[in-house]
C-alpha cells in the first residue's frame, strides 16, 4: 500500500466526484421542501467541522489508515472489532450505492432489464478498475472530471435558457421556522454526503504531498456543497416544493422538462451518463477502502485477493438489501442515518479524537 501515491489534484477530483456521486441523484435536504438549499448549506458547515475531526486523527497518525489507528487507540481486541464493523459499513454502503444506480437505470431507460443484470455489469467494471490499482482509478478520475463538468454546465445553461425556472417556488423562506430545516440537517445533509468523507480516513496516508491535504479536502467539500445547493435551488424552482419532495429523482425530472428547440430535447440521457460516471467513482472508493481495510485488519500482504469475493458480496447485497425501491429508500432515509451514519461518521471518530488527544498529552 505504501507504493500507492496520488497527488493533490487527483485527491481534489476524487473528493468532488465522491461527494456529488449519488447525492445529485437524490438531492439531500428534500424534506425541508423549498428550504432544501438552506439545509444543504448548514449541512456543508457541519460537514467541514466533521472533516476537521477526521483531519486531526490523520495528523495524529499520518502513516496509518483508520482501521490501523483504531486498534492503537482502543486496543487490539476492541479496536479489531470496531475496524471490522467499519469494513462492514463500507461494504453495506457499496451495496446501497450499487442499488441506487441500478434503480435509476431500471426506472428510466432499461425498464425491461433485470436489476441483477445491470448491477452485475457495473460491479464487473469496477472490479476490473480496482484490480488495476487505485492510481489508475485516480487518473481516470482526472479525465472523467472534465466530462462531468461539461455535462453539468450543459444541463445548467439548458435549464436557464428553457425558461422553466420560477424563483417564486422558493418562497416563503423558512415558512415553518428553523426546526424542520435543522431536523433535515441532522437526518440527511450532514451524513449524506458530507459525513461520508470518513471514507478518506482510509486514503489520506497515501497522498504524496501531505502538507496540502487540508486545503485540498476543504476545497473539494466546499465546491461539492455549493454544487448541491445550486442543484436544490434549480429543482425547487422548476418542480415546485411539493413535486420536489415526492420525486424519487428530482434532478432527472427537472432535466426532462428542458425543451429548447425541436431538436434539443431529452437531455435526461446526459444526466444518466453523468450519474453513471459519478456513481462509478463513489462506489469504487467505498469498495476500495473496504478491500484495503480488510487486508489491513487481517494482515494480508496482497489486498487484491479480496477484490473479487468482496465484489460478489456487494453485488448480492445490492439485490437482497430491499425487496423494492420504496423499501430501499425508506431504509436509507429513516433507519440508516441513525443506526449507521451517526455512529460511524460522528460518534466513533469524535471518541477516537478525544482519546488520541489525551494519549498525546500523556506522552508529552
Amino acid at each position: 500500500m505504501k507504493k500507492i501515491q496520488i497527488n493533490s489534484y487527483q485527491l481534489f477530483i476524487l473528493i468532488v466526484l465522491f461527494e456529488l456521486g449519488t447525492a445529485v441523484l437524490f438531492n439531500p435536504g428534500g424534506s425541508a421542501k423549498q428550504d432544501a438549499w438552506i439545509a444543504n448549506l448548514i449541512g456543508l458547515a457541519f460537514g467541514l467541522i466533521l472533516f476537521w475531526v477526521y483531519y486531526r486523527l490523520y495528523r495524529y497518525y499520518p502513516e496509518l489508515p483508520l482501521t490501523s489507528y483504531i486498534q492503537k487507540i482502543f486496543g487490539k481486541w476492541l479496536g479489531s472489532l470496531i475496524a471490522f464493523l467499519y469494513i462492514s459499513y463500507f461494504l453495506y454502503q457499496s451495496s446501497r450505492i450499487l442499488r441506487d444506480i441500478g434503480e435509476l437505470l431500471v426506472t428510466t431507460i432499461y425498464t425491461s432489464t433485470p436489476l441483477l443484470v445491470l448491477n452485475f455489469f457495473m460491479i464487473i467494471t469496477i472490479i476490473y478498475g480496482i484490480s488495476k490499482g487505485f492510481e489508475v482509478i485516480a487518473r481516470v478520475g482526472e479525465l472523467s472530471f472534465l466530462v462531468i463538468y461539461l455535462l453539468a454546465l450543459l444541463g445548467f445553461f439548458a435549464i436557464l435558457l428553457s425558461k422553466i425556472i420560477h424563483f417564486e417556488n422558493l418562497k416563503p423562506i423558512l415558512e415553518n421556522g428553523w426546526i424542520p430545516v435543522l431536523k433535515t440537517v441532522l437526518r440527511q445533509t450532514i451524513n449524506f454526503p458530507f459525513g461520508e468523507m470518513v471514507v478518506f480516513t482510509m486514503l489520506l496516508p497515501y497522498i504524496n504531498k501531505q502538507k496540502n491535504v487540508l486545503k485540498v479536502c476543504l476545497g473539494g467539500i466546499i465546491l461539492s456543497g455549493i454544487n448541491l445547493t445550486i442543484t436544490s435551488v434549480m429543482n425547487v424552482a422548476v418542480l415546485g416544493a411539493e413535486v420536489f419532495v415526492r420525486s424519487p429523482f428530482p434532478l432527472y425530472n427537472t432535466i426532462r422538462k428542458v425543451e429548447l428547440t425541436e431538436f434539443l430535447q431529452r437531455l435526461d440521457v446526459f444526466f444518466i451518463l453523468y450519474l453513471i460516471i459519478a456513481g462509478f467513482f463513489k462506489l469504487s472508493l467505498y469498495y476500495y477502502v473496504a478491500v484495503i481495510g480488510g487486508a489491513d485488519l487481517f494482515k494480508m500482504k496482497n489486498h487484491s485477493k479480496l477484490v473479487l469475493p468482496l465484489g460478489i458480496l456487494i453485488l448480492l447485497g445490492s439485490i437482497t438489501i430491499a425487496t423494492n425501491f420504496a423499501e430501499h429508500s425508506k431504509e436509507g432515509t429513516v433507519i440508516v442515518p441513525y443506526a449507521l451514519h451517526m455512529p460511524f461518521q460522528m460518534i466513533i471518530p469524535v471518541v477516537l479524537l478525544v482519546i488520541a488527544y489525551i494519549k498525546s498529552k500523556k506522552v508529552n
